[in-house]
């Protein structure tokens, strides 16, 4: 049958099994905009407050779901508004599909109004990119970006097409879309090598990453984790692949992981690296990383093989399928006194924080109680990022969703508002410094105006928290820039806005405000007031080996 461009794209989103997107319309790409009102009973379409909030909400609908998260802008800046946004999810794996339309053809590269190459633009932050300047290649062009963003490591796929081409008429056939695939490229006898480094080791650590979530390989990580006998530590992209509460879990790892994992980790003898890709926040210094330790490195993507870290033996592939294969050919494996050496770090240095007055931790621990671990938790960037890692125990994969990679302040307000949409099941939560929240606050309107009843909290105290921290440890309290004392109340914003508001300033006044927030199924802030030098500790300093981990006592 004969269709528009136009018309073409939402069949193809239909096709591809979406049911909601996110964007922000203008000139260019009216005629898309034209054929989703006319498709609003099988697409729902979210206007964020700006193109920004639609790709972290196209994100967050992503990671929390395992779906393909799709957003919508118009050419020039609503394109540009995308990039970060685009470059978030590519940091860490996500994989979305990020729709723009352009001017005309004969009027491109000829600095036309609202004109951007936005596919040059994100190049360097896409697994590809497409320009259609021809119906005919649209449908099979968009069917192309889905199976990539979704097949092997995922990631962000932008499709541009000029206006002229949305408005074309061209015969389309509906197709049933492809799986997505993860290619493995192991051999039985790289299987042998992993299996015999295992047996032979006396100190095994598993570290998880991303991949372990991606990869949906939860049950087989832990029924390995197990198998082998070993403690197991995670990255902030890996939380939830394996149950926080286990008593083979050691918390974190690298600049604020705890001290159990960094020096467990610095003292093993096998390190068993599952879909992580040793990024300098878990390493430190590179050349001192777990140097005791060989390393068996499994990963999806054979460039991250050797990349940051010589291996000893490697497995490239779909991580799901190598762990059955392993567990499968491994013997139930014991390291009693490796285990209770690694207790006994865990119980001489636990987690711990000041308990007189409110702090992040507490609401954190907070959040955790009433909610009994089952909710979903959306953070930003900085110092409430890392007490949200440390203090909520994660158990199920796809709860803990933050920009790992990239570090984006102002992520977490759409991510939140992406989960809630993707997963209604949830309680979602996000958790947000003051510095993080002004950057993308605009889209509570968001929220009020569709009800989609997320719970923001705003840990404010008054400074840009983790910069201040580094201020205060490495520059002699050099405060430049870093103090947010204005005239802002975020609880007018809020309400203004169109969300209810709660400010807590003691700890008493903490649960009511949290139970309140979930028993009103609406969008709500809750600002949390806390002194302006709470500090995160552990801690590593940059470029340091992780062995040097610290905490507030080693200072005094």
């Amino acid at each position: 049958m004969q269709l528009t461009g136009a018309e073409i794209v939402v069949e193809c989103l239909k096709e591809q099994g979406v049911d909601t997107v996110f964007g922000y319309p203008g000139g260019t790409i009216l005629n898309v905009y034209d054929a989703l009102y006319k498709h609003s009973g099988d697409i729902r379409h979210i206007l964020t407050s700006h193109e920004q909030g639609a790709s972290h909400a196209a994100d967050g609908y992503a990671r929390s779901t395992g779906k393909v998260g799709v957003c919508l802008a118009t050419s020039g800046p609503g394109a540009t508004n995308l990039v970060t946004g685009i470059a978030t999810a590519y940091m860490d794996s996500v994989p979305m599909v990020a729709i723009t339309c352009n001017v005309i053809l004969p009027l491109l590269g000829k600095d036309t109004f609202q004109e951007v190459d936005i596919a040059g633009v994100t190049m360097p932050i896409t697994k590809h990119g497409y320009i259609v300047k021809d119906v005919t290649i649209l449908a099979d062009t968009l069917r192309k970006a889905f199976a990539i963003a979704g097949s092997g490591r995922p990631g962000p796929v932008l499709v541009d097409i000029t206006k002229d081409v949305t408005a074309a008429l061209c015969e389309y056939e509906k197709a049933i879309p492809e799986p997505p695939t993860k290619p493995s490229f192991f051999t039985a006898e790289e299987i042998e090598k992993a299996v015999a480094l295992i047996r032979n080791s006396q100190k095994p650590y598993v570290y998880l990453g991303g991949g372990a979530i991606i990869s949906g390989a939860s049950q087989e990580v832990r029924e390995f984790v197990h198998k082998i006998d070993a403690p197991v530590c995670d990255t902030l992209m890996g939380k939830g692949a394996f149950d926080g509460r286990d008593e083979l879990y050691t918390g974190m790892i690298g600049m604020h992981g705890t001290k159990a994992s960094n020096l467990g980790v610095s003292g093993c003898d096998l390190l068993i690296a599952l879909g992580a890709r040793f990024s300098d926040r878990v390493v430190g210094d590179s050349s001192r990383f777990a140097a005791g330790a060989k390393i068996l490195h499994i990963d999806i993507d054979a460039a991250e093989i050797n990349k940051n870290i010589l291996t000893d033996a490697s497995l490239v592939g779909d991580l799901k399928e190598i762990l059955i294969k392993l567990n499968d050919s491994l013997d139930q494996q014991e390291h009693q006194e490796w285990l209770r050496h690694i207790q006994e770090l865990k119980q001489k240095y636990p987690l711990n924080y000041h308990q007189e007055g409110l702090s992040c931790p507490y609401v954190i621990e907070e959040i955790y109680r009433i909610t009994e671990g089952k909710a979903l938790i959306t953070t930003d960037v900085g110092q409430h990022q890392m007490w949200a890692s440390q203090y909520y125990k994660f158990s199920e994969p796809r709860t803990f969703l933050s920009s790992g990679g990239l570090g984006t302040m102002g992520y977490g307000l759409g991510a939140c508002i992406g989960a809630k949409v993707g997963r209604p099941d949830k309680i979602c939560i996000n958790i947000a410094g003051d510095g993080c929240f002004r950057m993308n606050m605009n889209e509570l309107a968001t929220a009020s105006r569709y009800e989609i009843p997320i719970i923001q909290v705003i840990i404010n105290n008054h400074v840009l928290g983790m910069v201040r921290q580094w201020q205060t440890l490495f520059y002699e309290k050099r405060y430049s820039q870093t103090e947010l004392n204005d005239k802002v109340d975020f609880c007018v914003v809020a309400q203004g806005l169109g969300c209810e508001a709660i400010r807590v300033t003691t700890k008493e006044e903490v649960e009511p405000a949290i139970k309140k927030a979930i028993a009103g199924n609406k969008p709500i802030v809750i600002e949390c007031m806390i002194p302006e030098d709470d500090k995160v500790f552990p801690m590593v300093p940059s470029g340091a080996p992780i062995s040097e981990v610290f905490d507030e006592q080693d200072l005094k």
